[in-house]
């Protein structure tokens, strides 16, 4: 193991130190997934459903405490933290229990007095692996569905941005989720990352990040056919067609800058029709 310091970009500041794991680390944590599996797997959908309930309530009382774990580790304003960065774990948490009680993991398929159907059932053990750019909305968008499931799982927070992850972690165990369901392990890319990603006993692993970064995982993954899923950024352009409303130009910019442009939805490039190019420009 090997200490590293995580910098606050806002005054480039050391504002923790946090340990990397190793490989011994890595294994204990996808064992531990893998043991509490069985028994997670089983449980019923209200079960699953107190347990979320709960989460979200100590979600809402821990916000402030978010907002400056995020404004710390990552260096947004702590306005923008709060309304912007912590409220979207928030709204995650809340729409994912809400679709876990409409979601039927068994149905009948094609004719309703038919004998067959589709079940949907927990994949397995999940390594989730999140960005630095918004953390806590990463990791409520891979680690909430993986819990409404029935899946356990391993996280890997962005080593950049660890703060709010291991908030999140105590938010979890307050919350009363059996031992092992979730577990987290701070690292980076080259050891943790590629030790999940090749892990024989991890079933599927989530990755945001780099596209660089998501062809490793993918190669790593392929020996041992676990499902792979990726979200490697790209950023969209604005398209402004000649009868777009005036202000579509200076909405476009402005979103460019917000969380000083890093975002995979930030309206980076914009397409302007040719006829009113040059008002655009100007």
């Amino acid at each position: 193991q090997k200490d590293l310091e995580v910098i606050n970009p806002s005054n480039e500041e050391t504002c923790a130190v946090i340990s990397l794991g190793d490989s011994a680390d890595t294994n204990a944590a996808v064992q531990a997934a893998k043991k509490a599996f069985p028994t997670w797997s089983k449980t019923t959908k209200d079960e699953r459903i107190v347990l979320l309930e709960k989460l979200y309530e100590i979600y809402k009382s821990r916000w402030n405490d978010m907002s400056e774990a995020i404004s710390m580790e990552m260096g947004a304003p702590i306005e923008m933290a709060t309304e912007q960065q912590s409220a979207t774990g928030a709204n995650h948490i809340k729409a994912f229990i809400q679709t876990l009680r409409e979601f039927e993991f068994e149905k009948t398929f094609n004719e309703k007095d038919s004998n067959n159907y589709i079940a949907y059932e927990p994949i397995g053990v999940c390594a989730l692996i999140t960005p630095w750019n918004w953390p806590i909305n990463q990791i409520s968008l891979k680690v909430i569905p993986a819990l409404a499931a029935g899946c356990t799982m391993v996280l890997k927070p962005s080593e950049i941005a660890p703060i709010s992850g291991m908030l999140f972690a105590e938010i979890i165990h307050e919350a009363g989720f059996p031992a092992g369901v979730f577990n987290l392990i701070n690292g980076d890319g080259v050891g943790v990352g590629t030790q999940l990603s090749s892990h024989p006993e991890i079933d599927m692993i989530s990755f945001t990040g780099s596209t660089r970064a998501g062809k490793l995982i993918s190669k790593n993954a392929a020996d041992t056919i676990k499902r792979v899923c990726l979200e490697l950024g790209g950023k969209g352009a604005n398209i402004v067609f000649a009868d777009a409303d005036e202000k579509a130009i200076e909405r476009g910019v402005r979103r460019v800058f917000n969380n000083s442009g890093q975002s995979c939805n930030a309206p980076t490039r914009m397409l302007v029709e040719k006829s009113i190019y040059e008002k655009a420009v100007s």
